[in-house]
Protein backbone atom coordinates (compact mmCIF):
# COMPACT_ATOMS: atom_id res chain seq x y z
CA UNK A 1 0.00 0.00 0.00
CA UNK A 2 1.32 3.65 -1.07
CA UNK A 3 1.89 6.03 1.95
CA UNK A 4 0.35 9.24 1.74
CA UNK A 5 3.24 12.28 1.70
CA UNK A 6 2.09 15.03 2.49
CA UNK A 7 5.09 17.17 1.90
CA UNK A 8 6.01 19.54 -1.11
CA UNK A 9 8.24 17.85 -2.93
CA UNK A 10 12.23 17.66 -2.32
CA UNK A 11 12.24 18.95 1.30
CA UNK A 12 11.31 17.26 4.59
CA UNK A 13 9.25 18.46 7.63
CA UNK A 14 13.23 18.97 9.43
CA UNK A 15 14.52 22.67 9.22
CA UNK A 16 12.74 25.14 7.21
CA UNK A 17 8.76 23.63 7.21
CA UNK A 18 9.32 23.13 11.02
CA UNK A 19 10.62 27.24 11.30
CA UNK A 20 7.48 28.26 9.25
CA UNK A 21 5.39 26.41 11.71
CA UNK A 22 7.04 28.33 14.61
CA UNK A 23 5.93 32.01 12.80
CA UNK A 24 2.38 30.69 12.10
CA UNK A 25 -0.56 31.85 13.36
CA UNK A 26 -2.00 30.17 16.42
CA UNK A 27 -4.88 27.67 15.37
CA UNK A 28 -7.74 29.23 17.11
CA UNK A 29 -11.58 27.96 17.43
CA UNK A 30 -14.41 29.11 19.03
CA UNK A 31 -16.58 26.39 20.86
CA UNK A 32 -20.28 28.54 21.02
CA UNK A 33 -23.20 27.83 23.33
CA UNK A 34 -25.91 28.76 25.94
CA UNK A 35 -23.96 26.49 28.42
CA UNK A 36 -27.04 26.17 30.72
CA UNK A 37 -25.47 24.62 32.61
CA UNK A 38 -21.59 23.39 31.19
CA UNK A 39 -22.22 19.45 31.30
CA UNK A 40 -19.14 16.35 31.13
CA UNK A 41 -20.73 16.33 27.39
CA UNK A 42 -19.63 20.12 27.04
CA UNK A 43 -16.51 19.63 29.23
CA UNK A 44 -15.83 16.53 26.74
CA UNK A 45 -15.99 18.43 23.45
CA UNK A 46 -13.66 21.09 24.55
CA UNK A 47 -10.62 18.89 26.11
CA UNK A 48 -11.27 17.22 22.45
CA UNK A 49 -10.66 19.98 21.03
CA UNK A 50 -7.71 21.07 22.30
CA UNK A 51 -6.53 17.99 20.69
CA UNK A 52 -6.02 20.16 16.92
CA UNK A 53 -6.16 24.15 18.09
CA UNK A 54 -4.02 25.93 20.45
CA UNK A 55 -6.33 28.41 22.04
CA UNK A 56 -10.28 27.68 22.24
CA UNK A 57 -12.99 30.74 23.32
CA UNK A 58 -15.83 29.09 24.71
CA UNK A 59 -18.25 31.65 23.81
CA UNK A 60 -21.25 32.09 26.24
CA UNK A 61 -24.26 33.47 24.20
CA UNK A 62 -26.45 35.67 25.26
CA UNK A 63 -29.22 35.47 23.36
CA UNK A 64 -30.09 31.45 22.38
CA UNK A 65 -30.33 30.46 18.66
CA UNK A 66 -33.48 28.67 19.45
CA UNK A 67 -36.26 29.13 21.93
CA UNK A 68 -34.55 28.16 25.12
CA UNK A 69 -35.27 29.54 28.64
CA UNK A 70 -32.62 29.69 30.67
CA UNK A 71 -32.00 28.90 33.75
CA UNK A 72 -28.75 31.35 35.07
CA UNK A 73 -27.97 34.24 33.64
CA UNK A 74 -24.94 35.12 31.02
CA UNK A 75 -22.51 35.86 33.86
CA UNK A 76 -23.22 33.01 36.07
CA UNK A 77 -22.61 30.62 33.47
CA UNK A 78 -19.54 32.09 32.70
CA UNK A 79 -18.17 32.07 35.97
CA UNK A 80 -19.34 28.54 36.15
CA UNK A 81 -17.39 28.09 32.48
CA UNK A 82 -13.80 29.83 33.94
CA UNK A 83 -14.18 27.37 37.44
CA UNK A 84 -14.64 24.28 35.68
CA UNK A 85 -11.40 25.34 33.36
CA UNK A 86 -9.31 26.87 35.61
CA UNK A 87 -6.44 24.59 35.05
CA UNK A 88 -6.50 25.03 30.90
CA UNK A 89 -4.73 27.96 30.16
CA UNK A 90 -5.74 27.83 26.20
CA UNK A 91 -9.44 27.90 27.15
CA UNK A 92 -10.77 31.28 27.28
CA UNK A 93 -14.19 32.00 28.48
CA UNK A 94 -16.41 34.88 27.10
CA UNK A 95 -20.05 35.68 26.46
CA UNK A 96 -21.24 37.47 23.25
CA UNK A 97 -23.99 38.59 21.52
CA UNK A 98 -24.58 39.08 17.94
CA UNK A 99 -23.53 36.75 14.67
CA UNK A 100 -21.57 34.12 15.42
CA UNK A 101 -19.13 34.78 12.39
CA UNK A 102 -18.77 38.37 13.62
CA UNK A 103 -17.83 36.67 17.47
CA UNK A 104 -15.59 34.03 15.92
CA UNK A 105 -13.75 37.09 13.10
CA UNK A 106 -13.17 39.20 16.23
CA UNK A 107 -11.24 36.34 18.07
CA UNK A 108 -9.11 35.85 15.32
CA UNK A 109 -10.73 31.73 15.28
CA UNK A 110 -10.46 29.53 12.06
CA UNK A 111 -13.15 27.13 13.45
CA UNK A 112 -16.11 26.84 14.89
CA UNK A 113 -16.64 23.93 17.12
CA UNK A 114 -20.64 22.14 17.10
CA UNK A 115 -20.94 19.54 19.60
CA UNK A 116 -23.67 16.66 17.41
CA UNK A 117 -25.40 13.93 20.18
CA UNK A 118 -27.93 12.55 17.56
CA UNK A 119 -28.86 12.38 13.84
CA UNK A 120 -31.56 15.25 15.41
CA UNK A 121 -29.37 17.52 15.94
CA UNK A 122 -27.16 17.47 11.95
CA UNK A 123 -30.27 19.05 10.22
CA UNK A 124 -29.84 21.99 12.31
CA UNK A 125 -26.02 22.17 12.88
CA UNK A 126 -25.86 21.70 9.15
CA UNK A 127 -28.10 24.71 8.13
CA UNK A 128 -26.46 26.89 11.16
CA UNK A 129 -22.90 25.72 9.47
CA UNK A 130 -24.21 26.42 5.79
CA UNK A 131 -25.06 29.86 6.80
CA UNK A 132 -21.95 30.85 8.50
CA UNK A 133 -20.33 29.94 5.55
CA UNK A 134 -22.41 32.27 3.49
CA UNK A 135 -21.57 35.39 6.13
CA UNK A 136 -18.16 34.32 6.24
CA UNK A 137 -15.95 32.10 3.38
CA UNK A 138 -13.05 31.79 5.67
CA UNK A 139 -14.53 29.93 8.60
CA UNK A 140 -15.32 26.17 8.64
CA UNK A 141 -17.88 24.53 11.01
CA UNK A 142 -16.32 21.20 12.71
CA UNK A 143 -18.37 18.86 14.35
CA UNK A 144 -17.32 16.41 17.19
CA UNK A 145 -19.87 13.59 18.24
CA UNK A 146 -19.40 13.50 22.44
CA UNK A 147 -17.97 10.23 24.00
CA UNK A 148 -20.64 7.79 24.11
CA UNK A 149 -21.20 7.62 27.52
CA UNK A 150 -22.42 11.53 26.62
CA UNK A 151 -24.45 11.28 23.77
CA UNK A 152 -27.45 11.35 25.01
CA UNK A 153 -26.77 14.50 27.20
CA UNK A 154 -28.33 17.71 27.23
CA UNK A 155 -28.25 20.61 29.26
CA UNK A 156 -31.92 21.30 29.26
CA UNK A 157 -31.89 17.21 30.40
CA UNK A 158 -29.72 18.09 33.06
CA UNK A 159 -32.30 21.05 34.20
CA UNK A 160 -35.62 19.10 33.97
CA UNK A 161 -33.61 16.80 36.00
CA UNK A 162 -31.98 18.86 38.52
CA UNK A 163 -35.28 20.88 39.17
CA UNK A 164 -37.32 17.50 40.10
CA UNK A 165 -34.54 16.74 42.75
CA UNK A 166 -33.09 14.03 40.71
CA UNK A 167 -29.41 13.05 40.88
CA UNK A 168 -27.79 14.92 38.44
CA UNK A 169 -23.88 14.66 39.95
CA UNK A 170 -22.91 12.18 36.75
CA UNK A 171 -23.63 14.72 34.16
CA UNK A 172 -21.80 17.88 35.62
CA UNK A 173 -18.49 18.99 37.33
CA UNK A 174 -18.91 19.45 40.95
CA UNK A 175 -18.89 22.93 40.86
CA UNK A 176 -22.12 22.92 38.83
CA UNK A 177 -23.60 20.74 40.54
CA UNK A 178 -23.48 22.83 43.75
CA UNK A 179 -24.38 25.77 41.81
CA UNK A 180 -27.59 23.87 40.65
CA UNK A 181 -28.42 22.44 44.04
CA UNK A 182 -28.34 26.02 45.18
CA UNK A 183 -30.61 27.43 42.61
CA UNK A 184 -32.80 24.29 43.30
CA UNK A 185 -32.90 24.07 46.99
Amino acid sequence: MKKCDFRQSGRDASGEEAQASKTQRPIVAVYPGSFDPVTLGHEDVVRRTLRFCDRLVVGVAETATQAKGSLFPVQERLEMMREVFAGESRVDCVSFSGLLVDFARDEGARFIIRGLRAVSDFDYEFQMAQMNRELWDEVETIFLTPEVHYSFLSATLVREVAALGGDVSTFVSPVVLERLQRHYS
